[in-house]
């Protein structure tokens, strides 16, 4: 394979023999070499608008290996290369079009740390979270905060200069840097400081030569001023600091290998205040006078980004502002002259506040009414006292131009964030974004501002730099890039002889319509590849936490989907092992479709490609589980009781194509549905049960127990007149053609032309495809949408359906797990509120179970199901105290806890009939029949 490259420097071409650049490569370095088509998939993107195609990554395990790639790249023609970490830059700065070096495979770790100097080494790959959480134990952390810290890289941060809530308190990452070790292109190691240590040849007497224009160039009174080379940094007057002058250098002047670091120490006692004011501008022109107060942070938005969150004071936009004590909170309080204020000092009140802040570089990704909206011009910077005056002609540049952006950030620094919805997909938008781009730049030219006051310029704003710096200042930023890389070989396009920002969209070429335009929606944040055991409830990623591999992420699928879209790097389309093999690892939980910020649904992703994937192919193409796992609901129809017989054949694993690690769930002597068929409702029917597979052949006690608890509330039932399936087993192996078969049937069944009722779902699984996957399948079809309307959870029903009814008091501590399609589509509110009522305190454990339905049985997923069930659940239910009740309403967490635990878990149903005064008669006899039935319903899913 060739690949065309042109160098930055150099009019023409030159051609790189991709396969001659890896052999050498493999030769050179200890590390991982992978010009596979996956690979280069995952990196033709980060979180920018843009897109470069690179022909290789590397792995390096250490400097020497960094020094031998470029070593072997300078050989190989000048290859570019590009150091990588997170990927989550906006400008465009963490894609390249040779080789990518992945600096968080094997270079991640935390080498030293020295409480007593409060210092720290680490290697470049390393996640700022980590670097936090080993300095928390010593009452220091690492002051620059970006809201990416779950998984942004500290040599992506200095690459970037990157700062956070807290700049106002600890500055930028160039404040907190001590020295670096860098190898440059053309081989050099150096250990970068002050007094001009570990400078280049040449660039001290090049700064020499123009003292000047470095002492007039800059602008003053910006604390967020990022974009360019810090060159005034070499500055004899500022100590000749060549470490400060190279953060914020995106990858362009040299490789970090290794970096000492300063910690701060932690706040004391700290304490949020949220001041609310009436506008945007009103909290703006505020911040800067909250400054002489010595605040932690000072951080705005705006009602149009906060969007009905609760625990918020009066206003229409908002400062969240951190101070170190209650008595300074107080204080500030008095002297903010806001509309409301709110103090709050729990921890866990703070972390809500606070995670409504971090989840804003997502929630901006898409405007009230649902469209998208794209970084472009996302984190200038102006003058703390000039920001109020600033946003009031942004906002009014942006209705100039038609657009809607939602700014928000770091007022106490002057620093604006804001995703706008360009046009990117159409010439005339391209062209749109331009102009404004242009006249943004000259905007914050007007007010004493910076292009960029955060993530750096990339492609996306270096073009502009001209306006803010100057022609002359701008040549002299080539010219150091010169002296650290004559070759032109590290990161090239970027910030020195930049390429146009209209120039390599991410967009181009891509349908407009589609799975392609669906997995466009990742603008790269990546929250999905946060590291370590999941926080709080999220979900969302389990099978990247269990392999900590990108292609295993939600952004890592998407990308590759995208690229399949294109028919560039992945040229097979639809019958695309990478992306298979990809989405194999997929869970279907559904987490992203809430825990990712901009919605990604990779679920429903993965069903379509399965399912055109495998379309035209014969039936054998498919996994067995395919047509056995995915087809439960019919087989257990056919075969009822039968299907255990067939269980305990000594080749029944492998002929059903699922893992013999696990046994296989035991179908129940009697169905819920013959049960209800002779006992029938005690109360005029109100609503319907849904016969669900699980509950009515493996689980028939949750539906027992169901009808007890809803008639003690004094609510009657009917169960549906005929077979009925949410087709959920046929949406999760990808027969959508099967699954909407039997989702029309299912409407017929009803007949729901009118609203059907409340339609009681004890599944989380099934309620949430009827609510979701139903009208998405079927959408020309109104039944479905009237039937998804119409589905509520156990607790949900209980909680319309008999509000009066008050639940058996049972004053116990629960753990357990709460189901991902829950989380994740049908929330659990109403269950909270329901456990609270019956006395049950404590939380069932966040993060995914790790069965997911089919997942876990099929061959060569089963390490994963338990890797992902090691996250959260295990450690929950090992820690978990004598006499505590283990609930998880779904039955993939059941069995997945009593396969891998000492412990049964419930129904949240089954536990609360227990607590009735007759609840231990509810179930007596009444599993043990004579057969499985036919009652009013049959089998269901």
């Amino acid at each position: 394979m060739r690949r065309e490259l042109r160098h930055p420097g150099v009019v023409g071409t030159h051609d790189v023999d991709a396969s001659a650049l890896a052999a050498d490569l493999r030769a050179a370095v200890a590390g991982d070499v992978d010009f596979s088509v996956t690979a280069r998939a995952l990196t033709t993107m980060d979180a920018s608008n843009y897109r470069r195609v690179p022909v290789g990554t590397v792995a390096p395990r250490d400097a020497a290996d960094v020094a031998a790639v470029l070593e072997v790249c300078r050989a190989h023609g000048a290859t570019p290369v590009v150091a990588r970490g997170g990927g989550t830059s906006i400008g465009g700065q963490a894609t390249g079009t040779g080789v990518v070096l992945d600096l968080t495979r094997h270079m991640a770790g935390l080498v030293s740390l020295d409480p007593e100097e409060r210092t720290a080494v680490v290697g470049p790959g390393l996640v700022l979270d980590r670097l936090r959480a080993a300095a928390r134990p010593y009452g220091l952390t690492f002051g620059p905060d970006p809201s990416t810290h779950s998984r942004c890289t500290l040599g992506g941060m200095i690459g970037n200069n990157a700062c956070g809530a807290h700049s106002v308190a600890w500055g930028t990452t160039a404040d907190n840097v001590r020295s670096l070790d860098v190898v440059t292109y053309g081989g050099g190691r150096l250990t970068l400081g002050r007094n001009g240590q570990g400078a280049p040849p040449g660039l001290v007497d090049l700064v020499d030569r123009h003292l000047a224009l470095l002492r007039t160039g800059y602008p003053a009174g910006l604390p967020r001023r990022i974009s360019g080379y810090a060159l005034d940094a070499l500055l004899p007057e500022r100590g000749v600091d060549v470490v400060r002058s190279f953060c914020g250098s995106e990858g362009t002047l040299g490789v970090v290998t290794e970096a000492a670091v300063r910690l701060v120490p932690l706040p004391a006692e700290p304490v949020l205040v949220v001041l609310g004011y009436a506008d945007e501008s009103a909290a703006a022109e505020a911040a800067a006078g909250l400054l002489p107060y010595s605040p932690l942070t000072v951080e705005g938005m705006a009602a149009d980004l906060v969007r009905g969150a609760g625990g918020l004071p009066r206003g229409g936009a908002w400062l969240f502002v951190e101070m170190d004590g209650e008595g300074p909170a107080r204080g500030l309080v008095r002297a903010a002259d806001a509309l409301d204020s709110t103090l709050v000092r729990d921890p866990a009140g703070q972390r809500a506040l606070w995670r409504i802040r971090e989840d804003a570089a997502g929630t901006a990704t898409r405007t009230p009414e649902g469209g998208e909206a794209w970084p472009g011009w996302e984190d200038c910077a102006v003058p703390p006292a000039r920001l109020g005056a600033y946003l009031r002609e942004f906002r009014a540049l942006l209705a100039d131009f038609g657009l809607r952006g939602i700014p928000y950030g770091h007022f106490g620094d002057g620093c604006v964030h804001v995703r706008i919805d360009f046009d990117l997909w159409t010439a005339q938008g391209v062209r749109d974004f331009r102009r404004f781009s242009e006249a943004v730049a000259d905007l914050v030219v007007a007010h004493g501002g910076s292009l960029s006051g955060e993530h750096g310029d990339g492609q996306a704003r270096a073009e502009l730099l001209p306006r803010m710096y100057g022609e002359e200042l701008v040549a002299l930023f080539g010219a150091v890039k010169d002296v650290w890389d004559p070759d032109g070989g590290l990161n090239p396009g970027m910030l020195v002889r930049p390429k146009p920002l209209d120039s390599g969209l991410r967009f181009e070429g891509l349908p407009l319509v589609g799975v392609g335009r669906e997995a466009a929606r990742c603008v790269g944040v990546a929250k999905c590849r946060t590291e370590g055991p999941s926080s709080g409830s999220s979900v969302m990623c389990p099978s990247y936490r269990a392999t900590g591999e990108e292609k295993h992420s939600t952004r890592g699928r998407a990308r590759l989907l995208h690229e399949m879209a294109l028919g560039e790097v992945i040229t097979d389309g639809w019958r695309s092992e990478e992306v298979r093999e990809a989405l194999d690892l997929c869970l279907s939980c559904k987490g992203c479709r809430s825990d990712c910020p901009v919605g990604v649904d990779m679920a429903a992703y993965k069903a379509e490609f399965l399912d055109r994937h495998y379309a035209g192919r014969r039936a054998w193409r498919r996994p067995r589980s395919h047509w056995t796992m995915g087809g439960l609901p019919r087989w257990l129809a056919l075969f009822g009781r039968g299907v255990n017989l067939a269980t305990r054949l000594p080749l029944a694993p492998r002929l059903a194509g699922v893992t013999p690690e696990r046994p296989m769930p035991k179908v129940a002597d009697r169905t819920f549905v013959s049960w209800f068929g002779e006992r029938g409702s005690r109360r005029p029917p109100t609503l319907t049960v849904w016969p669900d597979t699980f509950t009515n052949h493996l689980a028939p006690e949750v539906g027992r127990a169901a009808v007890r608890v809803l008639e003690d509330a004094g609510l009657g039932m009917s169960l549906p007149s005929g077979r009925v399936c949410c087709g959920l087993t046929y949406v999760s192996t990808g027969r959508l053609g099967a699954a909407r078969k039997v989702m029309r049937r299912t409407l017929d069944v009803l007949d729901v032309s009118a609203a059907p009722g409340p339609v009681v779902v004890l599944e989380p699984s099934c309620a949430a495809t009827l609510r979701t996957d139903l009208p998405e399948l079927l959408p020309d079809d109104p039944r479905a949408a009237r039937l998804a309307a119409s589905v509520l959870t156990f607790a949900e029903a209980l909680e319309t359906l008999a509000p009066d009814w008050t639940p058996p008091r049972l004053d116990r501590p629960v753990t357990g797990q709460t189901h991902c399609h829950q989380h994740a589509v049908l929330g659990d509110t109403a269950d909270r509120r329901l456990r609270a009522r019956a006395g049950l305190t404590g939380e069932p454990a966040g993060g995914c179970c790790g069965l997911a339905g089919n997942f876990g049985f099929e061959p060569d997923h089963y390490a994963v199901s338990v890797a992902c069930a090691e996250d959260r659940l295990l450690p929950a239910l090992r820690a978990t105290p004598q006499g505590t009740t283990v609930l998880a309403d779904g039955f993939s967490c059941r069995t997945q806890i009593a396969d891998l635990s000492d412990h049964r878990a419930r129904h949240l149903a089954e536990v609360l009939a227990e607590g009735l005064e007759d609840g231990p008669g509810v179930g007596a006899g009444s599993g043990a029949g004579s057969g499985s039935g036919s009652g009013p319903g049959g089998s269901a899913s």
